[in-house]
């Protein structure tokens, strides 16, 4: 389907699918002022090559049993393993009393630009301000080499302050899609109870 294909209107979705709106959004240059220290307690480590199910895990908690992210959890094991041990893929987790409680990614993999995969807090993590202390250290990484840009892009199965959150952080909306999948929920992927605020449609 084209631009050209969704006309105005509504358009159904099948049983036993969902559809998000995507926002992409982008950088060319690191803004001023965006570095933060991250709140007392928390520390960020780099993941070199991390276990897949280890990152399952924290992928799991930090965005799919409430957002609805499924795409890393769709992804054969081995699949995975190989973009987590690849060199150009950054992974950071934020700790807190030992325990990951946060994930940052990093994905050089792809020309000049680097896609900031996946940046998310587990709900304990949340409003104590180690999200503007991830986005900084993403950005100053990400520009750390010789990129023309930085992206990342964020949907209606993210939480609803993800969107203008990477804007206040100086990422520029460049466009939208429409993205029609099976329901993560039907397929076995996640329980039935994830994110029970999008409605599970037999």
């Amino acid at each position: 389907m084209t631009a050209s294909d969704l006309t105005d209107g509504f358009h159904t979705v099948p049983p036993g699918k969902v559809a998000a709106v995507v926002t992409h959004l982008e950088m060319t240059a690191p803004p001023p002022a965006l570095d933060a220290p991250l709140p007392d307690g928390l520390t960020l480590r780099h993941e070199p090559a991390p276990d897949p199910d280890w990152y399952r895990d924290l992928f799991l908690r930090v965005g799919a049993l409430d957002w609805l992210w499924f795409s890393r959890l769709r992804m054969a094991r081995d699949d995975l393993g190989g973009i987590l041990s690849d060199e150009d893929v950054e992974v950071y987790a934020l700790i807190h009393d030992g325990r990951a409680e946060g994930l940052l990614e990093l994905d050089f993999r792809i020309g000049d630009s680097c896609e900031l995969a996946f940046l998310g807090l587990t709900a304990a993590m949340q409003g104590r301000g180690a999200g503007r202390a991830m986005i900084g250290t993403a950005v100053a990484r990400a520009f750390a080499r010789p990129i023309a840009r930085l992206h990342v892009h964020t949907c209606t199965f993210d939480s609803p302050v993800a969107l203008p959150f990477y804007i206040r952080a100086g990422f520029v909306p460049v466009r939208r899609e429409v993205e029609i999948t099976d329901d993560p929920r039907l397929t076995g992927t996640l329980p039935e109870g994830a994110a029970p605020h999008v409605p599970l449609i037999r």
